[in-house]
């Protein structure tokens, strides 16, 4: 299966199947290089580096494997240059394809070092986690995180295609693929409904690695973030929407130290909070928010946010410190991406009051 992010002259293919990774034709059509670089990390390379590599001899004179620590604490400045040292290193030119193996963390990393390296070579997405096929590895966002905030360095850069070979999840603990659902479940309240009752309905197959299931979530998921990058690619408007969850989520992530939760497990959290807010402006049916934490719950995931201070005026303080520096936020003011009853997202400031209202009630 191919779905095409439609950007232009940047356009690409998302291809989705089971064993792309073994078939060659997943490689067809990429440009010639003297030399490709494959960035993975200590837990997925053991696992598919090899194959990878396999794959990929012949195309390129010399395929080189960097192996960088798993976890997203290690998605900063360190590991960045690891990859640039090995690049300069092996006097890997302009040409030189960059393939990211592995899940968000190393997808966004290896994103942004292709755009930065010599000021931009082609780099191709390999998502191994199901956070990664549905979201992560599509739509051109590529970044590092800095101490006081997630994400807040990087770049807007676009793949060459994203491979989602759905063998790969079958490697996957059950907190991964729990963590991968938070982001499949978000495209229903912000943008389908039906697809909505559709996780409901095949959730526990989901979790159970159905791969047919799997099939159509990956699929719908990104022929929707498709469709909304394809309207917005450098996040003017539209494409906010896709945050539903995640100024929460990553003020959690944040907040507790970066690989405490996975990011899933904030941005499920976080949608959480996120349904109360906006049940709280009147958008959103008591009804409607329940069933969204209830489905969350169901996928293995946290609805409790943590305190991050036991005193609550300096645990709600220190989450609107953090929510501050959110790229959503507009001269300090922060806006989150609000749903409604009839299945539309909302990008709008709401009231600090507010917010501190739904952190009391909704911290653990």
């Amino acid at each position: 299966m191919s779905l095409q992010i439609e950007l232009g002259e940047r356009s690409y293919p998302i291809l989705i199947g089971s064993g792309l990774l073994d078939d060659a034709a997943s490689w067809d059509g990429l440009p010639a290089a003297a030399q490709a670089l494959i960035v993975t990390n200590t837990t997925v390379g053991p696992l598919y580096a090899a194959r990878l590599q396999q794959g990929l001899q012949g195309r390129f004179g010399r395929v080189h494997l960097v192996q960088l620590p798993d976890g997203e604490q290690y998605k900063n400045w360190d590991a960045l240059n690891h990859v640039f040292d090995t690049l300069l290193q092996q006097a890997c030119d302009r040409k030189t394809l960059l393939f990211a193996l592995g899940g968000g963390v190393v997808g966004d990393l290896t994103g942004f070092a292709a755009a930065c390296y010599m000021r931009g070579v082609p780099f191709v997405q390999v998502p191994t986690t199901l956070l990664a096929q549905v979201d992560s590895s599509v739509g051109g966002k590529t970044a590092i995180n800095h101490p006081l905030g997630k994400n807040m360095i990087g770049a807007f850069y676009q793949p060459l295609r994203v491979v989602c070979d759905l063998h790969t999840l079958r490697t996957l603990p059950a907190r991964e693929i729990s963590a991968g659902l938070a982001e499949v479940i978000k495209y229903g309240p912000i943008y389908d409904l039906d697809f909505l009752a559709w996780i409901d309905r095949h959730l526990e197959a989901l979790r159970q690695l159905d791969l047919a299931a799997l099939a159509y979530a990956v699929q719908r998921s990104c022929e929707i973030k498709a469709a909304v990058v394809g309207q917005d690619e450098r996040e003017s408007g539209l494409r906010a929407i896709l945050n539903f969850g995640h100024t929460f989520g990553h003020a959690i992530e944040a907040g507790l130290g970066y690989g405490q939760w996975l990011h899933g497990e904030a941005v499920g959290c976080g949608m959480v909070l996120a349904a109360q807010l906006s049940h709280k402006l009147g958008m959103l049916s008591a009804y409607r928010a329940q069933h969204l934490a209830d489905l969350i719950a169901r996928a293995g995931l946290p609805v409790r946010a943590p305190r991050l201070e036991p005193d609550p005026a300096a645990n709600a303080a220190r989450y609107l410190e953090l929510m501050r520096v959110d790229k959503k936020a507009d001269a300090g003011q922060i806006r989150f991406v609000l749903v409604d009853d009839a299945g539309a997202a909302h990008l709008r400031p709401v009231d600090d009051a507010l917010v501190v209202e739904v952190l009391e009630a909704g911290c653990a």
